[in-house]
């Protein structure tokens, strides 16, 4: 059981983020603080398809001039590790828009309290 536990250690790892970026999500009610849980939580998905995917004692598949037979069980997939390069971009991306419009919130509001800023959208609220 304990080397179980030990061999998986990556897993657990990214469980924790896991964690951190659900509380930070559902828990906090700062803005900010809820665009940060969520790139916690995305960095752990991230973490997660690259763990899985990855093979120890493993290459890259990069064809040679050798006439050998190719093994594909010596060689790593490169499709996950560029959707998560990919991934990665449009995180950074969503991320830079979530933090300008919590700029914009918090000009004409300003409050980042989720709270409050219900609040203050009911008062402005025609009826």
């Amino acid at each position: 059981m304990i080397k179980f536990l030990l061999g998986h250690y990556a897993y657990w790892f990214i469980l924790a983020l896991l964690v951190i970026g659900l509380y930070g999500l559902i828990i906090k009610r700062n803005l900010v603080k809820k665009v940060i849980g969520l790139s916690i939580f995305q960095v752990a998905i991230i973490l997660f398809f690259i763990a899985s995917s990855t093979k120890w004692g493993a290459t890259v598949p990069v064809l040679t001039d050798h006439q050998e037979v190719i093994q594909s069980a010596a060689y790593i997939n490169p499709l996950p590790h560029t959707l998560m390069l990919t991934a990665i971009v449009v995180g950074v991306a969503t991320s830079g828009v979530a933090f300008a419009l919590i700029i914009l919130i918090y000009r004409r509001y300003r409050t980042l309290n989720e709270n409050e800023l219900l609040e203050r959208l009911k008062e402005d609220e025609p009826e």
